[in-house]
């Protein structure tokens, strides 16, 4: 291996550190990427030793000692499983960090409105544009409260005003506050009306909000139809279905009880059963339901949000509801079948 392909897989590995504490800085999280890698590194190392255990135990067992098998499950373990378990641990963290970083920008563009309007204020009462920016920061303005401290900082330490404003926009990814802050910044380099810009600037904001709130209205009605089809058609359905195979297994066993205690009736009736267990189609409907919550989540977000990441928070939501009517509506319909047959 040559030096400049060494040195080009340093840069290849300095270069996804950076762009990882670039996404750590937009979730709002200082955390050492050194702490990181140790952690998820020995959380695989602690689930794997767990599971060497268990696997050693497994084989005392039920198998006696058997060395060939044990050293067998240990090399796919170490193989192939513990690599999977830190892609796991990765994908997760990712998730979290994507997660938090439209949180932030949500909150952003939820307070931009109010904060440009203040602005305004200050401006029109003769402020200076960094020092109105500055005064309008009130603590409900929550992350936009301390990226305009940190603006203010910088442009006292020397920093150019739109240069620092430019910089806190790269930090989400937010076509509201990008936009706004470019049409600021114009504002700025044209010598305009500032007070006047910033109050259009908010209104066409709210504009917006308040034409988003209108449109998800306006498509209550699909909202309803899947969250219902998810949440309550789908799970009694597939618990119906459970307690019909349940019925027909029990049919079949009672006719073929019946055809094998040799009583005859001139006819040949055989009964061939079920094609799935019930314990095999309890696993398919919790993992089919358990995917239909997700995807549901998913599109109900879309459709009343327009984006696919604030649904994340009604995936939990959504499955709790789901498995639970599964499992009662399970029961009741047991009892139900047990009565009417009983009757």
């Amino acid at each position: 291996m040559e030096i400049s392909d060494i040195l080009g897989k340093k840069d290849i590995i300095q270069a996804k550190k950076l762009r990882l504490k670039v996404h750590l800085e937009r979730a709002g999280l200082d955390i050492d990427l050194q702490k990181i890698f140790t952690k998820v590194f020995n959380a695989a190392i602690i689930i794997n030793l767990l599971l060497s255990a268990y696997l050693l135990y497994f084989f005392a067992a039920s198998f006696g000692t058997k060395l060939y098998g044990v050293i067998m499950s240990f090399i796919l373990l170490w193989l192939f499983f513990f690599p999977l378990m830190v892609f796991v641990f990765w994908l997760a963290f990712f998730m979290y960090i994507d997660v938090k970083i439209f949180r932030r920008k949500t909150e952003i563009e939820d307070v931009l409105p109010d904060f440009l309007q203040l602005t305004s204020s200050n401006i029109s009462a003769g402020m200076s544009i960094d020092r109105a920016l500055w005064f309008a920061v009130r603590p409900r303005f929550g992350v936009l409260a301390k990226e305009i401290e940190t603006v203010a900082k910088e442009t006292m330490s020397g920093l150019d005003l739109r240069i620092a404003l430019e910089k806190m926009c790269e930090r989400y990814d937010s076509i509201v506050l990008r936009r706004s802050i470019n049409m600021l910044n114009e504002g700025i380099a044209a010598g305009g009306e500032i007070g006047d810009l910033l109050n259009k600037i908010a209104t066409n904001i709210q504009d917006q909000k308040s034409m988003i709130k209108e449109m998800a209205a306006n498509v209550t009605t699909y909202i309803i139809f899947i969250t219902f089809s998810a949440i309550v058609a789908a799970p009694f359905l597939f618990a119906l279905s459970g307690v019909f195979i349940s019925v027909m297994s029990a049919v079949g066993t009672s006719v073929a009880a019946a055809g094998s205690s040799g009583s005859s009736t001139g006819m040949d009736f055989s009964f061939g059963g079920v094609g799935i267990s019930l314990t095999d189609f309890k696993i398919f409907s919790v993992i089919s339901l358990s995917l239909t919550s997700i995807f549901s989540a998913i599109m109900v977000s879309t459709i009343k949000k327009g984006n696919a990441k604030s649904g994340l928070k009604f995936i939990p939501i959504f499955m709790g509801i789901s498995l639970s009517l599964y499992f009662l509506s399970q029961g009741f319909t047991t009892k139900f079948m047990q009565f009417f047959f009983t009757f």
